[in-house]
Parts: structure tokens; sequence; C-alpha cells
């Protein structure tokens, strides 16, 4: 007859397995768990509100400065200079003109969009300026609507030194910047208004940008080249 002690040793085994099989098992679940949230987190999440969504396409190609027909496909457009129109209100940038581009096709027509399929040529320069992507526009852009802050300590200044404003030499003062959360908007509303890109349904419209530092009075003529999916065709805007 075995003793008491040796029929516990013979059980202690099987008691230290199963309690690894457990602990394994747990581990097992929670994982699956948190698989399972995270993947439903991601479901749930509304598409990103920032992206390229284009502006509203007007009623007809013809409410635009030009318009050319590729096949089934018509392209329409104005030219706008150094403007920058958003929904919610006019911006500017000094470093880019803009182009208010939209397509129109039949019925559940379908089309690949994207800002690469254009350039510009202004004022007949033998060699075509390519579009930008939006993300480039976005540093040099302005809201004329927004009024920077006096600059305040000129007066103090002038009068530690005995005369109006500072000392010769003295390096002048930054120019004031825009608050972040304004500037953040300001470049929400033309991420939001620049031409959606992808495999899209017709109509669309969009804005679309090229480098160009000139005055607008000194634009006589802009010619957009689109080489997409729809086939190659020329805009021409007179100024």
């Amino acid at each position: 007859m075995p003793c008491k002690p040796c029929s516990s040793l013979k059980a202690f085994p099987y008691v230290k397995l199963s309690r690894g099989m457990l602990y394994s098992r747990i581990f097992q679940i929670r994982a699956f768990a948190l698989g399972v949230l995270t993947a439903l987190s991601l479901c749930a999440q509304p598409p990103v509100p920032n992206e390229a969504q284009g502006i509203p396409v007007r009623t007809a190609p013809a409410d635009y400065q030009a318009k050319v027909q590729v096949g089934a496909i018509t392209i329409a457009g104005d030219f706008v200079g150094h403007a920058v129109p958003t929904a919610q209100g006019p911006l500017s940038t000094e470093d880019y003109v803009v182009i208010e581009i939209a397509f129109f096709g039949p019925p559940e027509a379908r089309l690949k969009l994207t800002w690469e399929d254009f350039s510009v040529r202004i004022n007949g320069k033998k060699m075509a300026t390519p579009g930008h992507q939006f993300g480039l526009v976005l540093k040099s852009l302005k809201d004329p609507e927004w009024i920077p802050p006096t600059t305040e300590g000129k007066e103090s200044k002038g009068s530690i030194n005995g005369g109006g404003g500072g000392a010769q030499g003295d390096p002048k003062p930054l120019p004031p910047k825009m608050p972040f959360p304004l500037r953040r908007a300001m470049e929400q509303k033309v991420q939001k208004a620049s031409l959606a890109e992808g495999d899209r349904p017709l109509p669309q419209a969009g804005l679309i940008f090229f480098p160009y530092r000139g005055k607008d009075t000194s634009i006589r003529t802009v010619e957009l080249i689109y080489a997409g999916a729809a086939g190659p065709a020329t805009l021409t805007f007179e100024q």
C-alpha cells in the first residue's frame, strides 16, 4: 500500500501541467479578443475627413471659362490665378497659380483622376510646367481675412534710445505668424478642395496647382495640357 506522500508526489506533475495549459489558454483568448476589438475599432473609424475631396461641380461645362471634348468626356475649367477658391471662402498663394478643373461624362461614367496628368504653359513658354501636389502649396497659403496683430514695444524701445525706433543696426522684428489652429484650418480647406484622385464617378471638380511667382497681370495666355486616361487635350484661357 503506497504511503500518502508518494501519492501526492504522483499527482503534483499533473497539477503543474494543467496550470500551464490554463495560462496558455487565457493568453490565447486575450490575444483573440484584443485582435477583434482592434479590427472593430478600425472599421468603426470614419474616413479621413481631410483627404482631397474636390469642390461642387457646376451645372454644365458651359459654366466654365474653357472646355474641350475628349471622346465621351468633357473637360472644363477656370483659370483663377493666385487665388485659391474654397467652399469656406477664398485664400491666396504667391508661389502658385490655380485652375479649377471639372470632368463631365455620360451617366455612370467613371475616370481615373490625378493632378499628375496636367501641365501648364503660360504666355507661350516653350517648356510646360508640370502640376504640383497640393501638399507643396500649403506653406505659401495666405488668408486675406486674417489681420496679424500689431507689434508692441516699439515706442518704449525708441524712448530708451532717446528717439523714434530702435538703434541703427538692430534686426527687424520677424513678422507675426498665424496661430497654428488657424493655419491648420486653412490648410485643410485647400486639401479638401483639391482634385480628388483615383477612379471616380463623373462629374468631378477640384483645384490643381502650378508653380508661378509672377503677377496675375503679367499673364496673357494659359494653356492647360491634359495627358490622362480620357485622352490628350488642351484647354486655352485668354486673360
